[in-house]
């Protein structure tokens, strides 16, 4: 799915202005993707802002709902109204779970605040593929992941990622067979890659978890080879 985002750079009237854009995403069929709606006041007063996803022709082949955080709401809630302080973010996401339809779809949310019908429209683009060139290992609300390369690995390797939820701690463990951890990285919230160093690690088998606050989510092999 690519969702390319139209929306001019810059503040809006009322003082908003829309933050985190980024212009394209490409998923594909049966997956789930976190769209950022996410809001900042930058006016000296607090404003009332109202978020409206209107309806679109995707709308039948495709589920979607509000996130605030992680906190997520009904599909059938396709409204969402908060108030935000002077130079607070409002940290809305608009979670999509593709279904099995390709081809092109379109989402456009409304914005305005309390007392002003209408300000300005975050419009966004979908492109449902139906393969995918790399493909998730692990995919959340909170994180999408994708798996370690290369693998074997010689001296390093790396890992693909993207948080969702900037509250959410992430790491990636590595231990043996035995369960014995040889090597711990964290996945900082603003960052899209990390580097695993194994040059210290001998020849053989060994396993990655990641841990979101604690819990291991996922397990996978990584080969070393010298």
């Amino acid at each position: 799915m690519v969702l390319v985002v139209s929306l001019a750079a810059g503040a809006y009237g009322q003082g908003l202005e829309i933050v985190d854009k980024q212009d394209s995403y490409q998923v594909g069929i049966s997956e789930t993707v976190q769209i950022p709606v996410r809001v900042s006041n930058s006016s000296d007063k607090p404003q009332t802002v109202i978020i409206r996803k209107a309806p679109s022709e995707a709308d039948g082949f495709q589920k979607g709902y509000f996130c605030l955080g992680r906190n997520c709401m009904e599909q059938a809630v396709n409204e969402f109204v908060k108030r935000i302080e002077p130079g607070e973010t409002l940290d809305l996401y608009y979670t999509l779970e593709t279904g099995l339809v390709t081809g092109p779809a379109n989402l456009r949310f409304e914005i305005s605040t309390k007392g002003i019908p209408h300000i300005f429209d975050h419009n966004i683009n979908v492109q449902i593929e139906e393969k995918r060139e790399v493909a998730f290992v692990f995919q959340s609300r909170d994180i999408t992941i994708h798996d370690v390369y290369p693998n074997p690995v010689v001296d390093q390797a790396f890992i693909d990622y993207r948080i969702h939820n900037e509250s959410v701690k992430a790491r990636v463990v590595i231990h043996n067979i035995l369960g014995r951890t040889m090597n711990e990285t964290d996945l900082p919230v603003y960052e899209t890659k990390i580097r695993i160093q194994t040059e210290e690690l001998a020849t053989g088998i060994y396993f990655y978890t990641l841990y979101l606050d604690n819990d291991g989510v996922l397990t996978r092999k990584l080969i070393v080879r010298k």
